[in-house]
């Protein structure tokens, strides 16, 4: 069964669980949010982010620049967004006035993975006919879940070193290893095809499994460099579309 979404295009990935701030400048995404504030206040507000490929988050300006849903993403859009992403549900969204205009501050959660099945760009914002991707556990994601966790941990500690930082306290994370995988693969610094494979990961079993040869390398790398500059790894910087 498929769920037609709004897409809101992003230079970053969107994990489940994971919190995403975003302040809406642009013609085609306020008016997204205006239809979402629109919406009668027991709906759900949902929408689709997908990482871009090849392509700009912010479409250009000037007299001859390309206007329109899929402006900044050239003539193929199929190539330039990633086919796997993840729902968003509005957890706030308001309205604020600038010198640039009006613009709008949102705060949504992501909440699961979905396949692009189509996309249309024919109104003012892309939409796309989504399908909900599964979410199986997989062999040993258990196990493999107490490893990545000490690996996690044993990473932050050699980057806040190499940082010149220093951990404040021990960071609580969650025993589910669904969970846990998401968050490993937003906090750790890393590109973004990167953390878009982590998202497309067969199970959590695969992603656990990925994660761990990448901790393990990361690491490595880190215990050779002198010094990194200061890097917050759950904070996540607001997008600016």
């Amino acid at each position: 069964m498929t769920e037609r979404l709004p897409l809101f295009p992003l230079g970053s990935v969107l994990f489940p669980g994971l919190v995403l701030p975003l302040h809406i400048f642009e013609d085609r995404y306020r008016a997204l949010a205006r239809d979402l504030l629109a919406m009668p206040e027991d709906a759900s507000r949902r929408f689709g982010v997908v990482a871009i490929r090849d392509g700009r988050e912010v479409a250009p300006t000037g007299p001859d620049a390309e206007t329109g849903a899929a402006a900044g993403f050239g003539p193929d859009l199929n190539a330039a967004l990633y086919p796997i992403g993840c729902a968003a549900e509005v957890a706030s969204l308001a309205e604020k006035g600038d010198d640039e205009g009006d613009g709008y501050e949102m705060v949504a959660t992501g909440t699961t993975r979905f396949r692009v099945v189509s996309l249309d760009a024919t109104g003012p914002y892309l939409m796309a006919e989504v399908e909900e991707l599964p979410e199986p556990a997989g062999d040993g994601a258990g196990e493999l879940s107490a490893q990545v966790e000490q690996a996690f941990r044993t990473y932050q500690k050699q980057l806040a070193g190499a940082s010149e930082r220093t951990l404040s306290s021990a960071q609580e994370l969650p025993d589910q290893p669904t969970v846990l995988s998401y968050l490993v693969a937003a906090a750790t610094v890393i590109e973004v095809p990167f953390r878009q494979r982590l998202l497309e990961a067969a199970d959590t079993a695969s992603r656990l499994r990925e994660e761990l040869k990448l901790l393990r390398r990361e690491t490595a790398v880190i215990g050779k460099l002198p010094s990194l500059p200061a890097v917050e790894l759950t904070r996540r910087p607001t997008s600016h579309n």
